[in-house]
């Protein structure tokens, strides 16, 4: 059994105490600035994702300033050519195609037959309706007769006025059934007619789709034509106008037309008529072109570009096409302002040329107009301008450290 003395001898003495204590309190204090500076660390480097994810954003725009609107000399507008007459035919009757005799391409005159249907149905109708106008013939014969007679009767007291009467009105019943019969034959002979297919004019045969064999049923909505004849000795072509050069195609304004297969080469047009009216949603006027076709160069359906000669530059800025912001109010801008801020603004375009746009209203000289801009983009946007590039691809300034 150990006694008190052997305790006090394990235990350390007044110096050595105050070491230990020294080196734990170091120690912790290390441990502490470990875990102070850790804690530091990770909090500047919350901050540094937070700054970078806030600039990152913000969208990195490149903008462009309105130039003045140069004088494109005269207007082109696109157009639609059309035939001067068209006609689809569909049958009148129901039949089987016995026979085509046109095709697509073929000039046609005016009555010439186009195919034949066979129509065995129609054609037993008639039957039935002309056997039953010679029975209503023969009863008006008949009632005639009878009415003569009696007349004649009446004349020597053998017969009443009132008999005489009465065959006299059997007599109208009978003409009335006859007329009747003789109307259905006619009808029938009329519908019988339309198995034939002719030409309503001289024209082109733009397309068909009977073929032999084939059952067409008429009053098919759904159908498609048999055949479609074209009248295109002259065509008429069809352009929207915009409103700001409406007053100046009038009727009788020449016209020149170009077509796509044919570079280099213009035919003559003129104005013939116009709507007289604005269209609310493309802002333009309808006129019609009239041209000759004598030589068939223009095709209906064709695309047409037209030239007017209208006098006057248009006044305005132009913008790439690719600037133009199309929203349910119209096509607008996006304009950089104080603060790298955006404000959409709505804009008048005065004329497309495709590549770039004439504004008339919207935007002034000096604007700082973002080009593309994203259909999400809103007034009020925080954005960052990218920098020019340079000639030779590095961004201005980089050579002079920014």
């Amino acid at each position: 059994m150990l006694d008190s003395t052997s305790d006090t001898a394990l235990k350390p003495t007044g110096p050595e105490t105050r070491t230990l204590r020294r080196v734990g309190i170091g120690a912790a204090v290390i441990a502490l600035a470990v875990v102070g500076a850790g804690i530091a660390s990770r909090l500047s480097a919350t901050r540094d994702l937070e700054v970078a994810a806030a600039e990152s954003a913000i969208p990195t725009v490149a903008v462009v300033s309105p130039t003045g609107a140069a004088d494109a000399g005269g207007l082109a507008l696109p157009g639609t050519a059309q035939a001067f007459n068209s006609a689809a035919i569909y049958a009148r009757t129901n039949g089987y195609v016995r026979s085509w005799q046109a095709d697509i391409g073929d000039r046609v005159a005016a009555g010439q037959t186009l195919a034949v249907l066979d129509a065995p149905e129609v054609d037993q109708q008639l039957a039935q309706a002309k056997a039953d106008y010679q029975t209503a013939l023969a009863n008006q014969r008949l009632a005639a007769t009878t009415a003569k007679r009696w007349s004649a009767m009446l004349k020597q007291d053998a017969v009443s006025q009132q008999e005489v009467d009465e065959k006299a009105g059997d007599l109208a019943a009978k003409t009335a059934l006859a007329n009747a019969a003789l109307a259905s034959v006619r009808e029938l002979q009329a519908t019988r007619g339309f198995t034939r297919l002719s030409a309503p004019f001289a024209g082109v045969v733009t397309s068909r789709s009977a073929q032999i064999g084939a059952l067409v049923v008429a009053g098919n909505a759904a159908a498609q034509p048999l055949f479609t004849v074209s009248d295109v000795h002259r065509m008429r072509v069809y352009v929207r106008v915009p409103q700001i050069y409406s007053a100046q195609v009038k009727q009788g304004v020449s016209v020149s037309l170009t077509l796509p297969e044919f570079p280099g080469r213009t035919f003559p047009g003129t104005v013939t008529r116009s709507a007289g009216a604005v269209d609310a949603q493309s802002g333009a006027v309808l006129v019609e072109v009239q041209a000759d076709n004598g030589e068939g160069a223009l095709k209906p359906g064709a695309f047409v570009e037209a030239h007017f000669d209208v006098a006057g530059g248009v006044q305005g800025l132009t913008l790439p096409g690719s600037t133009i912001l199309y929203t349910e109010q119209g096509p607008s801008v996006a304009v950089v302002g104080a603060g790298d801020r955006v404000t959409v603004r709505p804009v008048t375009i005065a004329r497309d040329l495709g590549k770039t746009v004439i504004v008339s209203v919207g935007v002034k000289p000096g604007d700082r107009v973002v080009d593309s801009p994203p259909d999400s983009m809103r007034s009020g946007d925080h954005v960052k301008i990218q920098k020019p590039v340079a000639p030779n691809g590095s961004a201005k300034g980089a050579a002079h450290g920014g």
